[in-house]
């Protein structure tokens, strides 16, 4: 039988609603999912029981006394001014998705139950979970999300979430259950940026202006609410009988403490006493000395008092004396150069540390991130365009730490640094002072918050003073610390960038132009450089992990070879001692902090 033009007719219009209906179908959102990851491959399954570094034998119940230093004056860990208590943000607030720690960048959605990535990649759409509540018992809606959005990318926030946040342009509520956010432009990780934010009550924050330097208690919809308090001296935070998401499969088994109280103590070193008297139970350790020699005595050989180190994968960024560029003492590149090689870490690793650490000799250290080598590849490709813009050796010498190991010797490190500053202009005077050509003498100060680390400065110091520069070290209030630092007031300080396993956005607050002169951003040492701008970007938007990697191997050098800061050192596990009454979990996670690890934790019975 032929076809006749009716028949034709009718299949022409079939195919062309077939033809309709696909590109309908390539341009609505993807399917909507339980969760996300820079890959778009997800270790765990819809309907997953729990995360594998949890327990299905945790208990609950009992009390975990945890330090901090200082004090707080607020209670929104969110806002510029003041500091908030140690753990407010993990406790109490909460965000659209929570992160997987043995997935390098997946997240599952916890307040938002279902995430639709739009196919054109330009917005996301959020459904948020009917059970979701504030710790009021009022339920978390589309306009609270969007008020979050609002809030964070405004003024009344603290500066860092108006650049981390810059390319969610917009929220739009679209029914009782729906909230999109809409991206200026394609960023492959954008949609799990957006998954990252904290959730605010709207209603609590519009009785309670946002920027409210106040100590008022705090409604958020987290597993734990604001107890008893008195600043400068503890903070409870007690487990919310009514907590929303105790069974979800993101939150079970953990969270497993009736009460979490925070003490405060002036310094590590007090704290460390506090600690062996039993006034907390669990301690994570930064200091070598006090790993090596303080933990120690006839509780640590009863095991009622436990030293362990922790394995993990973490990217360990960069911990660094990080340089004020703003200051014009250090706008020569030769004389940055020149106090890196003052620094004998060979010296301080055996004498002070025990040998413990490894130089850092990266911003992405520990990393597959880390610049190695010669450039090659993408990380050439990025670089070559601004060769005449940059160092010489970025393209003929592999990142290297000074090094006073033998052949080498810090007498040698000090010849170099002698030459570099005499050929910046500097100059010994009759008074054995280093001073410019004005007879400026060369001196600035190196801001601590910790007395543990006056005993490094010490030597870096001296070793500075042969070379004719007066450096001197004060150790101040940590409160004070944080003002100054938020004023970019100071000279010198040591500070830890630290790098997650897929960097992103928050490189443009860390070495980005435009936060340099943002009071509260993270560019603390002022750095405005149109190639790490553009290189930056290329983090930002890299669109597979072959680009991303070859852009920060890229910064990476950039940065190294720009000597913004003299590299310290790092370790690539976490020292942790605590009181032996916690049960846990056979599995540890890979990519975590200690506190981290401890909330899988539970008291034994």
């Amino acid at each position: 039988m032929t076809d006749s033009p009716n028949n034709y007719l009718a299949q022409l219009l079939a195919a062309l609603m077939l033809i309709i209906l696909y590109l309908c179908a390539t341009s609505a959102p993807l399917r909507a999912a339980h969760g996300i990851s820079i890959d778009g491959k997800l270790k765990y399954p819809a309907g997953f029981s729990h995360f594998d570094y949890t327990s299905p034998q945790a208990v609950k119940g009992g009390q975990l006394f945890l330090h901090g230093l200082g004090g707080f004056d607020k209670m929104n860990p969110f806002t510029l001014k003041g500091t908030s208590p140690d753990d407010l943000d993990n406790l109490v607030f909460e965000t659209l998705a929570v992160a997987s720690l043995d997935e390098s960048f997946a997240e599952y959605g916890l307040i938002a139950k279902d995430i639709e990535l739009a196919a054109d990649k330009l917005s996301v759409t959020f459904t948020i979970h009917e059970l979701a509540r504030f710790s009021d018992g009022s339920p978390v809606t589309p306009a609270d999300v969007k008020f979050s959005l609002d809030t964070l990318k405004s003024s009344a926030a603290h500066p860092f979430y108006q650049s981390y946040l810059q390319d969610i342009t917009a929220a739009e509520v679209l029914d009782s259950h729906r909230v999109r956010f809409k991206f200026a432009k394609k960023n492959r990780e954008l949609h799990m940026i957006a998954a990252q934010l904290p959730v605010f009550s709207k209603k609590f924050y519009t009785a309670h202006p946002f920027n409210e330097e106040s100590l008022t208690v705090p409604v958020g919809s987290g597993p734990y609410v604001v107890g008893e308090f008195s600043p400068g001296k503890f903070i409870t935070f007690k487990r919310n009988p009514n907590y929303w998401a105790k069974d979800l499969p993101v939150r079970r088994y953990q969270f497993n403490y009736d009460t979490i109280t925070y003490k405060y103590f002036k310094d590590q070193i007090v704290a460390v006493e506090a600690f062996k008297a039993h006034e907390f139970d669990f301690m994570a350790v930064n200091i070598a000395k006090q790993w090596a020699r303080d933990l120690d005595g006839p509780k640590f050989a009863k095991k009622e008092i436990l030293k362990e180190t922790l394995p993990h994968q973490n990217d360990q960024g960069m911990q660094g004396f990080a340089i004020n560029l703003r200051k014009p003492l250090f706008k020569d590149r030769q004389v940055r150069q020149a106090l890196g090689l003052a620094f004998d870490f060979e010296w301080a690793n055996h004498t002070l540390f025990f040998d413990q650490y490894t130089r850092s000799a990266s911003y992405f250290s520990n990393s597959n991130l880390a610049a190695t080598g010669l450039p090659q590849g993408l990380e050439l490709e990025y670089l070559s365009p601004f060769r005449d813009k940059l160092p010489p050796e970025i393209f003929t010498t592999p990142p290297t730490p000074p090094s006073t190991k033998p052949p080498g010797s810090l007498r040698d490190n000090l010849r170099r640094a002698k030459k570099l500053l005499t050929e910046a202009g500097w100059q010994v005077d009759k008074g054995g002072m280093l001073a410019d050509k004005n007879g400026k003498p060369f001196e600035f100060e190196i801001l601590l918050s910790s007395p543990s680390f006056e005993r490094v400065m010490a030597s870096y110091v001296q070793n500075l003073a042969k070379l004719g520069i007066k450096a001197s070290y004060r150790t101040i209030d940590p409160a004070l610390f944080q003002r100054r630092i938020q004023e970019f007031d100071f000279e010198m300080m040591v500070n830890v960038y630290g790098q997650s396993q897929s960097p992103g956005n928050e490189q443009r607050d860390y070495w980005g132009s435009e936060g340099a002169d943002r009071k509260g951003s993270r560019n603390l040492m002022g750095l405005k450089d149109p190639v790490v701008d553009v290189l930056v970007d290329k983090i930002i938007y890299a669109e597979t992990q072959e680009q991303l990697t070859g852009a920060c191997k890229a910064l990476d050098r950039v940065l190294w070879y720009g000597y913004y800061l003299v590299p310290n050192w790092y370790l690539a596990n976490h020292r942790v001692t605590y009181w032996n009454r916690f049960a846990r979990p056979a599995k540890l996670p890979l990519y975590y902090s200690p506190n981290q690890a401890l909330y899988t934790w539970w008291v034994k019975k």
